[in-house]
């Protein structure tokens, strides 16, 4: 019997979890100490945004949140990557991602009050809006990089899944239309070991989640997903492989899902206390913050100033999102169908002929 083929999947790391160099070799990006400190803050105000997103929803005053605690290197780390003219298309947690490629947390929040308003954001128009459906979001991408081939634009699209959502067949189909036309696509699987109560142990037989690209024929990585120098590298290698004709990339981050599913879950029923409790030893901003303390470039006064700035800036854009007003009640029935079925135009008839009286 001979071997027909041989496969490998790479794993990356730059930073343990004390922050201390593991690789010796920095990418570009991270031998920039001013860049790198500036990723940091993006990351630190993701955090400082979310812990507010949490708090809002517990007092009322916004509907059902997916934290992003703990993601927040695999999020910015992506996102800073990035080209303006690139597609990201994310699930529902990528609240880092979005906050960087310009959206405003007025609008995540508007979003997640039910206002689907906070779609139209400012950030890139042709980025896609939050998917809660979950994988359908790699369809998207695939097809938006399909176009971009066919068009012979230098333009890549960056989807998001979890792990959970590698199981799906969305996501396979995505990736092997990736393979088959050598798309400019990269999915980038946020591996937090949890989907909502279902472990990564019950997921899959998969060695690995990146390995799952190999049967698509695309260039496969597993990174260190709470390391934003790993994330940021492999992402700028799989995009730049991809704008220059290469094919498209699978990158598994691997990382924890430090909060619940969403602010409707208790991961205490499934979750033990000690898993956590590790899981917050390996999370992303201690690491970098350790890192950049060592070499001087970050110290308690920078971190307290900042934290104190960005708590004002998240109280400014709350402020704005409490004092949006409500959307008309028609806009339920005016943004799903060019031409809405009948049960629908008579529904929308009856709500505001009621909500006149």
């Amino acid at each position: 019997m001979s071997v027909v083929a041989t496969f490998s999947i790479e794993y990356q790391r730059y930073l343990d979890p004390e922050g201390r160099l593991v690789e010796d070799d920095l990418p570009p990006f991270a031998r920039d100490d001013e860049a790198l400190v500036e990723l940091y803050r993006h990351m630190s105000y993701t955090r400082s945004f979310d812990s507010k997103a949490v708090a809002l929803q517990r007092t009322g005053k916004l509907g059902t949140y997916a934290s992003c605690l703990g993601h927040e290197a695999t999020h910015v780390g992506v996102a800073s990557a990035m080209q303006y003219d690139d597609v990201m298309a994310v699930s529902y947690r990528e609240i880092g991602a979005m906050l960087h490629r310009g959206v405003k947390p007025r609008e995540i929040l508007m979003y997640w009050g039910g206002d689907e308003r906070g779609s139209d954001w400012s950030g890139p128009a042709h980025d896609f809006p939050i998917c809660v459906p979950i994988s359908t979001q790699c369809l998207h991408a695939a097809g938006s990089a399909l176009a971009f081939k066919l068009r012979g634009e230098p333009r890549v699209a960056v989807a998001f899944c979890g792990d959970g959502g590698s199981s799906k067949a969305d996501f396979y189909a995505a990736l092997n239309a990736a393979g088959a036309y050598q798309l400019p696509l990269v999915l980038v699987v946020v591996n937090n070991q949890w989907a909502i109560s279902v472990p990564r142990s019950a997921q899959t037989g998969a060695q690995t989640l990146a390995q799952k690209g190999i049967a698509g024929g695309l260039d496969c990585v597993q990174v260190d997903g709470n390391d934003l120098i790993a994330v940021r590298a492999a992402t700028e290698y799989a995009i730049a492989r991809a704008r220059n004709g290469h094919g498209g990339s699978v990158i598994e981050a691997v990382t924890y899902r430090l909060s619940d599913h969403t602010t409707a879950d208790d991961a205490r029923r499934y979750r033990d206390e000690a898993e956590v409790k590790a899981a917050w030893e390996q999370e992303p901003m201690r690491r970098l913050r350790s890192y950049l303390s060592e070499k001087g470039l970050w110290s308690d006064s920078q971190e307290q100033a900042w934290k104190e700035t960005c708590a004002k800036r998240v109280d400014e854009e709350v402020n704005a999102y409490l004092a949006s007003e409500a959307p008309p009640l028609s806009d339920m029935f005016d943004y799903t169908y060019a031409e809405p079925p009948l049960d629908l135009v008579q529904q929308r008839a009856e709500l505001l002929a009621g909500s006149k009286r």
